[in-house]
């Protein structure tokens, strides 16, 4: 129990520091390109609820911390419908409002009358923002502290796995998996564990000589330090005693390569991953919640202090293991905002797509549908995501425990 209660400041604290990086630079996506295209911003927030702080800028947006780190947004001047997209008759309405108060020049100013191509790239930027600050974060990583390089030479670790049974041998080098190169060991061990239950052909260096096999990874549960139990594909692989490892440092370009190329292979990884759960490859209750990033960035602030000499360098270590962490969750907030719900960007582009094939907005009557289904559907979503890591976390057990 108090080993628990100990924890739980951590991981708050360490959710926030997480949540708060990715959220801001999110919103500050949408409010820079708001900004390049001169439009009027009423409030950027940080957090929902009763404001902590607030105050107001010279270009007269208010600025605000609400109690709920939970998210955050960007408002426009005249932005008033749930959706952000008036139909024709509330443009029309907000068009002659803005004219009797302040000119008819201000429109310019007003994002609802933006060309169709400025609305689209100030919806995007969000997103595209999550995107730059893994490559940002990547990239600084690699430069400051390096990376530790694990060659993709292999040892069959259980005789009766899948890659044993499909041919694999020790000391086989793995070059590539369904044609995608495998450049370290830690590239093997992701692919192959987002890949349970499917056919993945493997082409192998075995001392010289290219051989091709085909394995399928056994879906297997396991207790991972960070995240809990999970469900993954495994082949009965391990690190060969021989393997070649070294700590790379690279410099700013190669390092910024490095970044784009893993922020594209997570975002790869992601979309195959969701993929592989819709058709039912991978079980539904290996979907994650806020209390799962919650749990982990406790994990992961945890691990990063661990050896630490003193307080300080543990910090220090916790804060760039929560950095890692946070390229990673800006990538996946990136690729949900971008889904066609409604509620989320991907849901705006999608009315906006509509508009310029239409060249009308979408009528509101069917906005305000879409968006009351969209965010009943990504509520939802939350509660079973919420559900799946209270199993995950065994809270229950935890629980069930305290009473018994």
């Amino acid at each position: 129990m108090s080993g628990v209660v100990s924890f739980l400041p951590v991981a708050l604290l360490a959710f926030v520091f997480v949540l708060s990086i990715v959220v801001v630079v999110h919103e500050l996506g949408h409010y820079w390109a708001a900004r390049v295209f001169d439009t009027d911003i009423d409030q950027f927030s940080i957090g929902f609820g009763r404001a902590l702080v607030h105050w107001r800028d010279k270009q007269g947006v208010q600025w605000r911390i609400g109690w709920l780190p939970l998210g955050g947004y960007v408002r426009f001047a005249g932005d008033e419908n749930a959706a952000s997209v008036p139909d024709q008759d509330d443009l029309a309405a907000l068009r002659q409002a803005v004219i009797e108060t302040k000119g008819e020049a201000a429109l310019n100013r007003y994002y609802q009358f933006k060309p169709l191509w400025q609305r689209a790239i100030v919806t995007a930027a969000g997103p595209v923002a999550n995107f730059l600050l893994a490559i940002v974060l990547f990239a600084g990583l690699v430069m400051a502290i390096g990376e530790v390089w694990i060659e993709p030479k292999v040892r069959v670790q259980n005789p009766a796995g899948a890659a044993a049974v499909a041919g694999v041998r020790d000391g086989d080098v793995i070059k590539r998996m369904n044609g995608e190169p495998i450049r370290s060991f830690a590239d093997m061990q992701n692919f192959t564990r987002t890949h349970a239950g499917s056919k993945v052909v493997i082409d192998i260096d075995r001392q010289g000589s290219p051989v091709t096999l085909t394995a399928t990874p056994t879906l297997t549960q396991i207790d991972d330090r960070v995240s809990g139990r999970l469900k993954v594909g495994i082949l009965g692989l391990e690190n060969h005693p021989e393997a070649r490892i070294e700590r790379r440092r690279l410099n700013p370009i190669d390092a910024v390569v490095y970044g784009a190329d893993q922020t594209w292979r997570v975002l790869s990884m992601t979309v195959t991953y969701l993929g592989r759960v819709v058709t039912g490859k991978i079980p539904a209750d290996q979907i994650g919640s806020l209390l799962g990033i919650g749990n982990t960035a406790g994990k992961v602030a945890q691990v990063g202090a661990e050896g630490a000499p003193n307080a300080a360098w543990g910090l220090l270590g916790a804060v760039v293991a929560l950095l890692s962490l946070t390229a990673y969750l800006s990538i996946s907030v990136g690729f949900m905002n971008l889904l066609p719900l409604p509620v989320l960007d991907g849901g705006h582009l999608v009315f906006y797509a509509y508009e310029a094939v239409a060249r009308r907005p979408l009528p509101i009557r069917i906005q305000a549908v879409s968006y009351r289904l969209g965010l009943a559907l990504l509520v939802g979503f939350m509660l079973f995501a919420t559900w799946n890591d209270l199993q995950r976390l065994r809270v229950f057990n935890f629980l069930g425990g305290l009473f018994s």
